[in-house]
């Protein structure tokens, strides 16, 4: 016979090489942080030396890359997105499940735009190589993409997106998991007693076992496995 707690016994508490799924939220929520810093002081020098941030060609003039007004838009949207993987790192470390749930939700909506892009290039196929038209002219490889057969480059394109909502689908089951994790550790109260017929019994919490009679003596404490 042995104690359970009940987070570990109905779903997988590892991910990707063998990590722990909170050590995994805490490697991904770093990882997006400092991506997003990197973006935040491109856009930032961008803003400070406008100069150095245009695209000249004899064909299409002089373009800058962005004008002040997307610029600032982006600028915000990075530090947005900073704060939500600040909150994501700092609430898996500190076992703070509802610290997660932006990053979470920031994971799903970038999922359900990679699925609607998806979806554009299966409905519209000429889409793809409109795109391709629009680039500039000495952009690399363009000539080539442009020589490929239209269905070869719809699936070549279809397979990329697939393999990139695989992966992010994957890491969305990892911030769930981490989340349920994280709940379950701090909702511990109540732990799952399994005997060796595979039969299992709820214990009550352990202030309630407590006050059961006065004359009788407390429980030992409850200890996890």
């Amino acid at each position: 016979m042995k104690m359970i707690a009940p987070w570990t016994r109905f779903y997988s508490n590892s991910c990707c090489l063998c990590c722990h799924v909170r050590t995994g939220t805490i490697l991904l929520g770093a990882s997006y942080l400092v991506i997003n810093a990197v973006v935040l002081l491109i856009l930032l020098s961008s803003l400070a030396y406008p100069s150095q941030h245009r695209f000249s060609s004899p064909e299409l003039g002089d373009l800058e890359f962005m004008d002040d007004a997307n610029m600032c838009i982006a600028v915000a949207i990075s530090l947005l997105m900073i704060l939500i993987c600040a909150m994501a790192t700092y609430g898996a470390y500190k076992r703070r499940a509802a610290w997660i749930v932006p990053f979470f939700c920031y994971q799903i909506f970038d999922f359900a735009l990679s699925a609607l892009v998806a979806i554009t290039v299966l409905v519209y196929p000429s889409s793809i190589q409109d795109y391709i038209r629009q680039l500039p002219p000495d952009f690399p490889y363009k000539e080539d993409a442009m020589s490929v057969n239209s269905t070869c480059l719809v699936l070549i394109v279809l397979l990329f997106i697939s393999i990139v909502l695989a992966f992010k689908g994957y890491l969305i089951s990892c911030v769930w998991s981490c989340y349920r994790y994280i709940n379950g550790r701090n909702n511990s109260d109540v732990l799952v007693y399994v005997t060796s017929n595979d039969s299992t019994v709820l214990l009550p919490p352990y202030d309630d076992a407590t006050v059961t009679g006065i004359a009788k003596e407390p429980p030992p404490p409850y200890v996890s496995a």
